[in-house]
This record gives C-alpha cells, structure tokens and sequence, in this order.
C-alpha cells in the first residue's frame, strides 16, 4: 500500500488515479497508523509553503514523517510537496520546512529578474530535463531531455548535494532533488504522460535509499 498524505493541500485525485493504472494499492490518508503500515509514502501539494507546513502541523503528521524518513521508508514529495522536503522557504516571509534535505525555496520571478530573464511566471509547461545524477533510481527508465510538467514560482536552491535533475527556465531549476530515502520532484510526475507514469513507476518499486 502506497500512503499519499492528505493534508488539505494537493491534487491527490489525479495522483491517486495514476497509481491505480500502473496497478499499485494507494490510499489517501492522514491517519498515522495508515501511514505507518504503508510500504512507500508520496507527499503532495499546491499552493503556498507557509500554509502548507501550518496544515501539516496541525495535522499532528510532522512527527509520523520524521519517525518513517528516520527508519528508511521511501518518501516522494511532488511539486510543493518536494519544497517542503528543505529547511526553510521564502513564500510570504521564512518559514521552516521539514529539513529532510538542505537548502532552502525562494522566489524564482526575483531570481529570473536578477539575471536579467523575461520567462514568465508562474512556470507552467513541459520542459526538459537534464539528468544530474542519472543513475538514481527515480530515473531507472527515464531519458536525458524527457519532457515534463511544472507549474511553480518558487524553487530550490543551495541544494547542490541532493540535486538529481535540472531544466533551463532563464536559470537552472532545480526539477528533482534526493538524498537517501527521500526525494522530490518539482514536476508533477502525475500529469506527465509516460514519462512521469515511468518515474513513478520507478519510485514505487526500485531500491530507494
């Protein structure tokens, strides 16, 4: 059984129905001892970073995550799923994350203007990736240059240990980022035609971490 954390935040309808097609058990939960009993755990979301960790600590789940990632479970965080993996975000002020990787989520609009970039923003489309680490297991079948879909306006940065993939959006975003038992991506692998079905494919059923 696959547990997708439900929280109040995340398109959990349509990742839920990815893994029925690619044929694995799934139940969206916020109860611990679901959570416990799970073989793998996917944390999604959508919106913004402060209101989601705020959801997450009233939930009472912080501690059943850092009790899981402690004993070496697989977790995938998806979109702002995987921004709350860092130590920090900058959405509306600081706020704490997980702290399962480092580095921190900033504003990718500031950072393109500083560069001098006009990509518009949020970032929503398919682009490329480019494989940092293309041995990982997320990656098992996954090509250099596979398409897949973003939508977002904040990144990673300061992550260069854990990264795993990247894409040019005016700069270098971070796209997936992992570290042992715990990875993310920054695209919706969900929304990602065979490709993204593929990863996650990869993800339920490699040797993570």
């Amino acid at each position: 059984m696959i547990a997708i954390i439900d929280y109040g935040l995340g398109n959990v309808f349509s990742l839920s129905a990815s893994l029925d097609h690619l044929g694995f058990a799934n139940c969206v939960t916020a109860d611990a001892a679901q959570i416990r009993r799970a073989e793998r755990i996917i944390l999604p979301g959508v919106g913004a970073y402060g209101d989601a960790m705020q959801r997450l600590r009233a939930s009472g789940l912080i501690p059943v995550l850092d009790e899981q990632v402690a004993a070496g479970k697989p977790l995938l965080g998806i979109c702002l799923g995987m921004q709350l993996l860092f130590e920090r975000g900058y959405e509306y002020g600081e706020h704490q994350g997980l702290g399962y990787l480092h580095g921190s989520i900033c504003s990718l609009a500031d950072d393109l203007a500083a560069c001098g970039a006009s990509c518009k923003i949020p970032h929503m489309g398919w682009n490329s990736l480019h494989l940092v680490r293309p041995e990982h297991p997320l990656f098992r079948t996954t090509r250099e240059g596979e398409f897949v879909y973003f939508v977002h306006s904040f990144y990673a940065k300061d992550c260069a240990e854990s990264l795993l993939a990247s894409c040019d959006y005016g700069l270098p975003v971070a796209a997936a980022c992992g570290s042992g038992n715990v990875c993310g991506c920054q695209f919706h692998p969900e929304k990602s035609g065979a490709a993204g079905l593929a990863m996650l494919r990869s993800y339920l059923t490699a040797e993570i971490g």
